[in-house]
C-alpha cells in the first residue's frame, strides 16, 4: 500500500499522512463517544488481565496478583452495568466471564494464602 502511496502525484494542498490518520481517528473517536468509555474499560481489563498472567507466572507474586485480579472483577461489574442500557447482550456475554473471574480469584487466593504459610499452613477441613 505505501508503494502505492507514495507513486501518487501529491496535492499541494493536501496534509501528510500522518496528519490524516491522526484526523481520521480523532473523527471516528468522536463519533463514537457514547462507546468510549464502555471500550476504555474493555482496554484496560485486558491490560490488567495480562498484568494477572505475568504476576502469577514469571513474578510468582500471587497477592498483586489477587489485587489486579479482585479490581479486574470491579472493572467487568462496571463493564457490565455501563454496557446494559446500549447493548443487553453484551452484558450478558460478560457474565460467563464474571464467573471465570471468580474461579480464577478462588485459585488466586488459595495460591497466595499457600504462599504465605507453605508448611504451617492453615487447617483445612477433614473430609
Amino acid at each position: 500500500m505505501s508503494d502505492w502511496c507514495d507513486s501518487l502525484r501529491e496535492l499541494p494542498w493536501c496534509p501528510p499522512h500522518r496528519v490524516l490518520l491522526l484526523v481520521w481517528t480523532t473523527i471516528y473517536s468522536i463519533k463514537g463517544q457514547p462507546l468510549a468509555l464502555p471500550l476504555g474499560l474493555y482496554a484496560v481489563q485486558l491490560t490488567i488481565s495480562w498484568a494477572v498472567l505475568i504476576l502469577l507466572s514469571a513474578a510468582h507474586t500471587p497477592g498483586l496478583a489477587l489485587l489486579h485480579l479482585l479490581l479486574l472483577f470491579r472493572l467487568v461489574m462496571s463493564t457490565a452495568l455501563i454496557w446494559h442500557p446500549i447493548n443487553k447482550l453484551a452484558t450478558l456475554l460478560l457474565l460467563p466471564y464474571l464467573a471465570w473471574l471468580t474461579v480464577g480469584v478462588s485459585i488466586t487466593y488459595h495460591l497466595w494464602r499457600d504462599s504465605l504459610c507453605p508448611e504451617d499452613g492453615p487447617p483445612r477441613g477433614e473430609g
